[in-house]
């Protein structure tokens, strides 16, 4: 399992010249082992994207020691990326093909949070979190996400099954985040799912509109993405 700050990535996934919490892994891996090693993880998240439960697979014929493996690449990954456990998979095991849920935080704040502002949204006034919960029950079930998929991803199956969305008020006031588990998740989904329903909850979309921007498959129909900051990959299930 892994744990990362992502503001100072480009996302998960390796890309020339940029920096990304995939090709850290890699090199620190290959290090530690002596030979390449290329790593899969479970899904990859967006630039400037946190993750507090990741998880991802790698094979290799070297003989491994779990935990000296994870003190060795802790010991030599930036401090925005923790390696919290290294176990052996069953054969066969695959990250993302073998995942069954995923869950996402996004937090917010009604009021300053100097030491939470690197993931969590600051809002200077509050939507109403009640309607945004009633409009967010029409994402539950099996849907085209289309709509809140950005337009220039190579994903040809858009279709997902949404277990449940929901804000939650946490227990200090005025901080809340939107949970949403689902069994997939496209480009950019959550953050353009929470910037819908902000602006159901500012008002400027009535309450039974994600139906609507579900059914028109198009990305202009739904709000603007919300901010990458506030975005956690929290939890990973398999069978």
């Amino acid at each position: 399992m892994i744990a990362y700050d992502g503001t100072d990535f480009h996302g998960w996934q390796a890309q020339p010249d940029r920096p990304t919490v995939q090709a850290a892994l890699e090199a620190a891996a290959t290090t530690a082992l002596r030979t390449p090693v290329t790593i899969v993880g479970s899904g990859r998240t967006d630039a400037g994207v946190h993750a507090r439960g990741q998880v991802a697979h790698f094979t290799t014929d070297v003989s491994v020691d779990p935990r000296r493996l994870r003190n060795a690449l802790n010991g030599m990954l930036p401090k925005s990326i923790g390696v919290l456990d290294v176990a052996r998979a069953p054969e066969g095991f695959h990250a993302r093909y073998d995942a069954r849920a995923r869950r996402y935080h996004y937090y917010v704040s009604l009021g300053p949070r100097p030491l939470e502002r690197r993931w969590r949204r600051l809002m200077y006034s509050a939507p109403d979190f009640d309607r945004m919960n009633v409009a967010a029950r029409d994402l539950l079930g099996t849907h085209n996400f289309s709509a809140f998929c950005r337009a220039k991803s190579e994903t040809e199956n858009r279709v997902c099954t949404v277990a449940e969305a929901r804000w939650v008020a946490e227990e200090r006031e005025g901080d809340r985040h939107f949970r949403i588990v689902a069994d997939r998740f496209l480009h950019g989904m959550v953050r353009a799912v929470v910037g819908t329903l902000i602006e159901i909850g500012r008002g400027r979309r009535p309450a039974d509109d994600l139906p609507r921007i579900l059914a028109s498959g198009d990305r202009r129909e739904a709000g603007p993405a919300a901010p990458a900051h506030g975005l956690v990959l929290e939890h990973v299930g398999y069978e």
